[in-house]
């Protein structure tokens, strides 16, 4: 199994005050654990309070997502056309937001896809984003 990007918080905003914890929008920085040089940042609401606390609330589904090049580009070994880069869950059981790696070979292009999930209901919310690679930099694919 190929490894998943590990999140870091860079921000956050509160949005509701709570006394035992606020709602948040938070912003998190993910580097692609197979393309060195790539950053990817997503925005997403946070629960607060006790339940928020304790991991038990349910976030909301909506996230955002903008990758960037951030250094020079590395692929440490050749993708998948179609891969998970992150996946993390939003509720204790029913709700996942998931980040996806597509590559666009013929625009030479990795697009990354943020969207979430409900297993009873599933969910259209989503965020897509791109980084144009280089033409001297070809894509490796497997």
């Amino acid at each position: 199994m190929l490894p998943l990007a590990h999140s870091e918080e860079i921000a956050s905003v509160n949005t509701n005050f709570r006394v035992t914890g606020s709602d948040r929008v938070v912003v998190e920085a993910y580097d692609d654990p197979l393309v060195a040089g790539v950053t990817c940042y997503v925005s997403r609401a946070r629960t607060g309070g006790i339940k928020g606390t304790l991991g038990l609330a349910e976030d909301p589904t909506e996230a955002s997502i903008a990758c960037r090049q951030v250094g020079t580009l590395r692929f440490s070994s050749p993708l998948k056309q179609q891969a998970v880069v992150f996946s993390e869950r939003m509720s204790l059981i029913f709700k996942a937001l998931h980040v996806v790696r597509i590559v666009d070979a013929k625009r030479n292009t990795l697009v990354y896809l943020t969207y979430s999930d409900r297993v009873v209901t599933g969910s259209a919310k989503n965020s897509v984003t791109a980084v144009p690679v280089p033409a001297e930099t070809p894509i490796p694919l497997k």
